[in-house]
């Protein structure tokens, strides 16, 4: 079952119920993200690392080294 065919039952229950709707699929998607980025950045700074964007450095380090470990860059030519 897909998670719009729950949210449906789901629906259709709370208004036979009286109960509140809830809450449509993915809409708190992007809340839980930026949760789990604020407690790498807390956890970083209590261990003493710098607390910058983790999405951000890791995109730097794709832009770098595009290839990466074994990748296009890394074979050797002739």
């Amino acid at each position: 079952m897909s998670a719009i065919e729950q949210y449906l039952i789901d629906t259709y229950r709370a208004s036979r119920h009286g109960d509140p709707m809830p809450p449509p699929p993915g809409r708190d998607d992007i809340a839980a993200l930026r949760a789990v980025r604020s407690h790498a950045q807390a956890e970083a700074v209590l261990e003493g690392r710098p607390a910058g964007h983790p999405w951000r450095a890791a995109l730097l380090r794709l832009l770098r080294h595009p290839g990466g470990p074994g990748g296009a860059c890394a074979t050797p030519r002739g």
